[in-house]
């Protein structure tokens, strides 16, 4: 491996995974068990990426949030056992990059918990030096505390990462940690979303990562 990037950190949902049919099963649930009608696909693809009670609470009132939050965990517990995917490409590049010598991070919202599940149902842990979730900092993104906590386990400048992401949300918390960004358009966030946020570069497919890593090394 040349040059100076050394580390490449990645978003999970919409950027490296396909978790959206787990978390409609897990909300329509919870919604139900409410009293609240169920939710379209495309309504709830819109609300994730900000932690689930955030979800959650886009679609009951406050005072049904800790009640429907804690239905939604105990079966999405279940469903992401069955309702998650590696993107196409996703697997490969993962590989690739670790063949190439570089470091690997996650950095998701996701809980903790939801994580782990996601991570050992896919084969995926091994893949990534470092994972950092949303309950693992003080605050989750779109501030930099993961990004900066990331390069500090493995006392890295900003300027020797690279992070991927799928919403404006991670494009806003790259910029704020200083680290060139990419957006790849698989997500929740359409094109002109993530291009408000001035990400380093757009990409369609997150496969599409290797050329700007290999550019970035050279």
């Amino acid at each position: 491996m040349n040059g100076h990037l050394k580390l490449v950190i990645f978003d999970l949902d919409g950027t490296l995974v396909d978790a959206y049919k787990a978390v409609a099963s897990s909300l329509n649930y919870a919604l139900r068990q409410v009293n609240r009608d169920p939710a379209e696909d495309a309504v709830i693809k819109r609300a994730v990426g900000w932690g689930d009670r955030h979800l959650i609470g886009t679609f009951v009132p406050r005072g049904d949030v800790d009640k429907a939050l804690s239905i939604y965990r105990r079966h999405h517990a279940r469903a992401l056992k069955e309702g998650t995917v590696f993107l196409p490409g996703a697997k490969i590049l993962l590989g690739d990059l670790k063949a190439g010598g570089y470091s690997l991070a996650l950095a998701s919202n996701r809980p903790s918990r939801f994580t782990q599940i996601i991570l050992k149902h896919l084969n995926a842990r091994d893949r990534f030096d470092c994972v950092v979730c949303g309950d693992n900092v003080a605050r989750p993104k779109p501030a930099p505390d993961m990004l900066e906590a990331i390069l500090k386990k493995f006392a890295l400048a900003a300027g020797e990462a690279l992070y991927v992401g799928d919403m404006a949300i991670d494009v806003e918390t790259g910029n704020r940690a200083g680290v060139k960004t990419v957006a790849v358009v698989t997500g929740s966030s359409t094109r002109e979303e993530v291009a408000g946020q001035n990400p380093y570069k757009i990409i369609g497919h997150v496969a599409e990562i290797s050329a700007i890593v290999k550019a970035l090394s050279g």
